[in-house]
């Protein structure tokens, strides 16, 4: 008789909108639950975010979970085998390499959720984002207020002339606005 394989339970979750929507307090909750339900986690964070903290992924709400701050994805391969769920945030800012990453996780029977801005300060679709989106089995769009007219923000509009694609800040540098107010900004803007 064959023997029956085991059922691994691996699969990627995207948590993505735009700056002030909640992407990383809904990280921080899923994995709180993971935790309360005993199963162990890592969680990682580029090292270039240190807005609030150098070890912490840290919400704009001042919930935290600790995390390791890394340079290249392939860091978070080297897990301890008893980790049954990833988190990842600001995940945008890896490269490309982060979908391979992800998939060799999900493949070896880790949940792995991952956060980030779907979209630059242009409106363009955001590094890796579109295609962690596409080989997710669950992708949740997370939204803001527009600060201009109340209604659903789908857009972090920057603030300052900077062309950098990456310039990290808070409300002084992004404000969350929908599509008509933010396309009107842009025109503005030229």
């Amino acid at each position: 008789m064959i023997a029956e394989r085991e059922k691994k339970f691996g699969c990627i979750e995207v948590v993505c909108g735009s700056m002030f929507s909640g992407k990383t307090e809904e990280l921080i909750r899923r994995l709180r639950r993971a935790q309360f339900a005993n199963q162990k986690i890592a969680t990682f964070k580029p090292v270039i975010d240190v807005r609030y903290s150098e070890e912490e992924v840290v919400s704009h709400d001042s919930h935290s979970i600790c995390s390791k701050p890394i340079q290249n994805p392939a860091e978070m391969l080297d897990i301890d085998p008893d980790v049954k769920v990833v988190g990842v945030d600001e995940v945008q800012f890896f490269d490309n390499s982060v979908v391979d990453v992800c998939q060799t996780l999900a493949n070896r029977g880790v949940r792995v959720i991952v956060a980030g801005l779907d979209q630059d300060y242009l409106g363009k679709p955001f590094g890796p984002m579109p295609a962690l989106m596409a080989v997710a089995e669950d992708v949740q769009k997370v939204h803001a207020i527009c600060v201009k007219c109340g209604c659903l923000a789908n857009h972090s509009h920057r603030l300052n002339r900077s062309k950098d694609l990456v310039v990290l800040g808070e409300k002084d540098v992004y404000e969350p606005l929908c599509r008509d107010c933010f396309n009107e900004s842009l025109k503005e803007n030229k």
